[in-house]
């Protein structure tokens, strides 16, 4: 990709926080990194002055191609580009790279349950929340829960004989109220569940009975003017509000899982694919089809769903969409969710889907708006007055007099209509006869155009000077529409622009966006010209060899070369094939010429 096209890229990205993934000419990923806003973090990196080392420099230069994944929150991007890196290893990461994860916390599978911190996570031993972004805010909650509820610390064994048997004595935790001394048959397992049950709520993210009695405490202290026991609780309510229970990005509970999701406009349809592999999003693409008449989105994401799933080789059983697929897989279940994180993992998929939608639309509008914009200073720049929505050019084209030809190219709104384009054979002129030869293209052109009752253009433009501007202006009076279409006529040499009767030329601005438009405009038609031209040449020679053939016409040679194109796919074809387009008789000569040629 290109520098212009890479700067497009990164000006069309969202404001909004998600991962960002660099790939090289290769597309091999080379770096991921996340960011509170995707526009800004990335437009840092083409930055000059953000070059400070050579890494980066490096890496720039490698840029290819930018792809990016939307997320609900800076820490979801946190945890996703922990997944991404960890499963692709880009070369340019340095962080992330090794075996380190997040933190958890637990609540063990055990007689009186400790919670505990951990980075490994083993779902038989116990309940895990987390992970946590940081080992700071993961010991203030778990420091937050022991001094809201008597949870033992210690690693003993109670069970029901040691208990009974008095093998333990209590410690200073329960001398200081922080245990109620379970060890020694002081609690009894029913208010212990209790307390781990009002803890799981927290852990869950059930903090408002929580809130409301930290603030009522808080409240009541400084009433009486203990404002250090108020600042304590105080202090406690930021610590909840740091507090994140989850992500959606690393939810262990769904396990391996393909998410697909469908937005479509009238024209395309925007589809997000992610694969979620033992809880972790591990992959995220995001595609855009070009829709076909009355295409529904069921089948387009059906069909979407199976390539990019073979593409990718997916080894899971089970797809996640927002819409139903209508052909599945032998063992492939595909789910709706309506509830829960399932529903939010689809709602962010979707997010990303609808974001490339907006972006085209945008891009759609931005576009005409361009256009809008030049045809504007063309409209000033020639002095029309009328909008110049639909432009046609003609230019002439041959050499040395021989097959003469003519080309008219349609541009609507400042862009290319290539349904419009119109070849001419020249008919009625002998000879090298440009001006009679626009005369005749451009009669012909409007003649047909007025007798199917079609729209005109808005103006016309002429690839040449006062001569054959004068002879399209005849065509026009002809057939009483000059004065009715604006039209000029541009000089090669000095980029002059001709008006009909008038011997002075208008000099456009060279920097103009109208006079460049006008350019644009008369190269596409002279490049078109100029094809069909070669084309008409080289099929002549070719049917004047073909015609050379002993007992073999012109019409004969046509016919073949309407069928094979070349004399050389012509020696390929098999007799029977030759026979069914020319005949037996004919065919024998053609074959005995292709045994004459060495």
């Amino acid at each position: 990709m290109k520098a212009d096209a890479l700067k497009d890229q990164v000006a069309s990205l969202p404001d909004a926080p998600g991962i960002y993934k660099f790939s090289n000419s290769e597309g091999v990923l080379i770096y991921v990194g996340k960011a509170k806003s995707l526009k800004k973090r990335v437009g840092s990196y083409f930055n000059k002055q953000s070059q400070y080392n050579r890494k980066t420099e490096k890496l720039v230069s490698e840029i290819r191609n930018i792809d990016y994944t939307i997320t609900n929150s800076e820490f979801d991007a946190l945890l996703l580009e922990n997944n991404f890196i960890k499963q692709n290893q880009p070369k340019y990461n340095i962080l992330l790279k090794d075996d380190k994860t997040f933190p958890y916390l637990c609540i063990l599978k055990e007689r009186f349950p400790r919670i505990i911190s951990t980075r490994k996570y083993q779902q038989k031993k116990g309940e895990y929340f987390g992970p946590y972004t940081s080992v700071v805010s993961m010991n203030s909650v778990l420091e937050l829960l022991r001094q809201l509820y008597t949870i033992r610390t210690c690693n003993l064994l109670l069970s029901e004989s040691n208990i009974k048997e008095e093998k333990f004595k209590v410690c200073l935790e329960y001398h200081i109220g922080n245990c109620k001394g379970p060890c020694v048959g002081l609690q009894d397992e029913e208010s212990y569940a209790d307390d781990i049950n009002q803890a799981r709520n927290i852990l869950k993210g059930s903090l408002g009975v929580v809130i409301d009695y930290f603030t009522h405490q808080m409240k009541s202290y400084a009433s009486i003017l203990e404002f250090e026991k108020a600042d304590q609780f105080k202090n406690k309510l930021t610590l909840l509000e740091k507090f994140q229970t989850k992500s959606l990005v690393v939810n262990k509970k769904l396990t391996d899982i393909d998410v697909i999701t469908i937005t479509s406009s009238a024209l395309h349809a925007f589809i997000n694919f992610m694969q979620v592999k033992e809880g972790s999003i591990v992959f995220s693409e995001n595609i855009e089809v070009k829709k076909k008449i009355d295409e529904q989105d069921e089948e387009i994401l059906s069909y979407v769903a199976h390539e990019i799933r073979s593409k990718h080789r997916s080894p899971h059983q089970i797809i996640y969409s927002n819409i139903p697929l209508t052909i599945k897989a032998d063992g492939v279940d595909n789910v709706i969710p309506q509830i829960g994180d399932k529903r939010k993992l689809i709602a962010l998929s979707l997010k990303n889907a609808l974001y490339q939608r907006k972006q085209k639309e945008i891009q759609k509008e931005e576009s005409k708006s361009k256009g809008n914009k030049i045809l504007s200073i063309l409209m000033q720049d020639l002095r029309l007055k009328q909008y110049p929505n639909i432009i046609e050019c003609f230019d002439n084209s041959n050499l040395q007099g021989t097959h003469p030809v003519a080309s008219m190219v349609r541009f609507v709104n400042g862009k290319p209509n290539k349904a419009g384009y119109r070849h001419f054979n020249i008919k009625t002129v002998v000879g090298p006869d440009d001006f009679a030869s626009m005369k005749e293209v451009v009669s012909r052109r409007y003649s047909r155009l007025l007798n199917e009752n079609k729209e005109l253009p808005d103006l016309i433009i002429v690839d040449g000077g006062k001569g054959q501007l004068s002879s399209a202006s005849e065509a026009l009076k002809d057939l009483h529409l000059y004065g009715r279409i604006p039209i000029i006529g541009i000089a090669k040499k000095l980029e002059e622009i001709y008006y009909p009767e008038d011997s002075l030329p208008l000099h456009i601005n060279k920097k103009s966006a109208g006079l460049l438009l006008i350019q644009r405009i008369r190269d596409e038609a002279h490049r078109f010209a100029i094809t069909f031209h070669r084309q008409k040449r080289g099929k002549a020679a070719l049917s004047t060899e073909v015609a050379s053939i002993p007992g073999i016409g012109e019409k004969t040679a046509n016919k073949l070369l309407s069928e094979f194109r070349s004399w050389k796919k012509i020696k390929e074809a098999s007799f029977e094939d030759l026979i069914q387009i020319v005949g037996k008789s004919k065919a024998e000569l053609i074959i005995n010429q292709k045994k004459r040629e060495p």
